[in-house]
């Protein structure tokens, strides 16, 4: 395959990439108190009452009737996973909402990755991985041709009790593997299952 072919390509798929990524965000903006601008400017929002909903020992379920996939506390930090949904484009896009219940401000930068081509987006869910426990495979968040990843960049602190909504996109495993765990920073891993856009 000649190099101007193999460079189109790459570019088709960041820009498939993205244009999923956007319509993810929007269609999980369904379900977020501040609209799907939220998603991705990370901007932080306050947390609605009533949802502090647990999945017991972190179990996948499936994320019908507004109940989340999964949620993982560290400290006083509380991640919430409400989607994780596959896509016909072979992507799997991640949704949720992350709280701060501690003492001081976050701001997301230990959920920064360590890839040296994905250090410029600071404070995000670059860092996020999926692990595909039956195909022994992690799978760790896509990115365009710049380096910016397809996922949220928080451009704020989040305060006390403020909650900021999420999103992080990955290839997809495959077909059949539909439990998988989603880590990012220190955060426990989430097991959760993907659902079939």
């Amino acid at each position: 395959m000649c190099e101007g072919c193999a460079v189109l390509i790459r570019r088709s798929v960041v820009v498939t990439a993205a244009i999923l990524a956007l319509i993810g965000v929007s269609a999980c903006g369904s379900n977020s108190d501040g609209g799907g601008e939220e998603k991705g400017s990370g901007n932080p929002a306050k947390a609605s009452e009533g949802r502090s909903e647990s999945t017991p020992d972190n179990s996948a379920e499936k994320g019908g009737g507004g109940q989340p996939l999964a949620e993982v506390k560290e400290g006083g930090l509380a991640l919430l996973i409400e989607s994780a949904v596959r896509d016909s484009g072979g992507f799997v896009t991640i949704s949720g909402k992350v709280t701060n219940n501690g003492s001081k401000s976050w701001i997301g930068a230990d959920w920064k990755s360590d890839e040296r081509e994905l250090q410029g987006n600071g404070g995000s869910l670059a860092g996020a991985s999926l692990v595909d426990p039956d195909g022994k495979k992690k799978y760790l968040v896509l990115r365009d041709t710049s380096g910016r990843c397809l996922c949220t960049k928080f451009s704020g602190l989040l305060s006390q009790g403020d909650s900021a909504s999420w999103f992080a996109q990955f290839p997809a495993p495959p077909a059949e593997s539909t439990k998988v765990d989603f880590q990012v920073g220190t955060m426990p891993p989430a097991t959760i299952e993907i659902s079939e856009g």
